[in-house]
Formats: structure tokens, C-alpha cells, sequence
């Protein structure tokens, strides 16, 4: 049953393993284990009962509290994004200034494609804005 074993790592791959963590584990795989020879016993098919242990085992949130472990904290990218899209749309805005300048100096054509890079500091600056102010 090296799917269930498989299953029960990943939904534990976020808390930190000491003896308790990994005699739930082992408990939580074995009654599962159970659950699928019953299921077999009664005319599924081996990977029909295992994933229909799977499936009515669910989630572990409650596990979670009950065993007073936290939830990783969800880092906020909308900053670096944010500063990311300033820098690199500031680069490909000089290049086209550049090319404008150096190759056609007499018709100013950059200033086209530097209305359509500025949308992604902008839209980027919304994110940052929405999740700082916002929540």
C-alpha cells in the first residue's frame, strides 16, 4: 500500500517530525490499510478501495490543531514583484529609447510600445496596493 504511505507523507510533508507526529502517521496508515482490505473484501477493486479510503480520510486540519501544529506562513511576493516589474520594464523602456534614438532619430516612435510596458508596473503596483491595504 505504497500509495496510502505515499498519501499520508505528502499531507505531513509541511509539519515537523518528532516520535508523536510519527506514530500518527503510522496509525492513520494502518487504519486506512484496514479500511481498504475491508473495502476489497466487499468487491472493489484494489484501487478503487484505496482511493476511496483516500478520499473519506481527507484533510488533516483537524489533526493540525489537535496536535497544536501551525500553518506555514504564506510569504507576500506582491512587493518583490512589484519592484521587479519597475526595474525590468525600466530596462526595456531605455532599450527602446535607444533603438529609437540611435537607428530612426527623427521620428519618435518609442514612446508606442512605452504606453504598453508601463500597464505591468501598474497592474503590479494594484496587487501590492490591494494586499497591503486591502487584507
Amino acid at each position: 500500500m505504497k500509495k496510502i504511505q505515499n498519501h499520508i507523507d505528502e499531507l505531513f510533508k509541511d509539519i515537523p517530525s518528532n516520535s508523536e507526529i510519527e506514530m500518527v502517521k503510522q496509525e492513520i496508515v494502518q487504519n486506512l490499510e484496514e479500511k481498504v482490505f475491508y473495502l476489497i473484501e466487499h468487491g472493489k477493486e484494489e484501487d478503487d478501495a484505496i482511493n476511496k479510503a483516500i478520499v473519506e480520510f481527507g484533510d488533516i486540519d483537524d489533526l493540525r490543531k489537535e496536535l497544536n501544529v501551525k500553518q506555514p506562513e504564506k510569504k507576500n511576493m506582491a512587493k518583490l514583484n512589484l519592484e521587479f516589474s519597475i526595474w525590468g520594464s525600466s530596462l526595456i523602456i531605455a532599450f527602446f529609447i535607444f533603438i529609437n534614438l540611435y537607428y530612426t532619430p527623427n521620428t519618435i516612435w518609442a514612446i508606442y510600445p512605452i504606453f504598453a510596458i508601463l500597464w505591468w508596473p501598474l497592474s503590479m503596483y494594484f496587487v501590492w496596493s490591494r494586499k497591503q491595504f486591502g487584507e
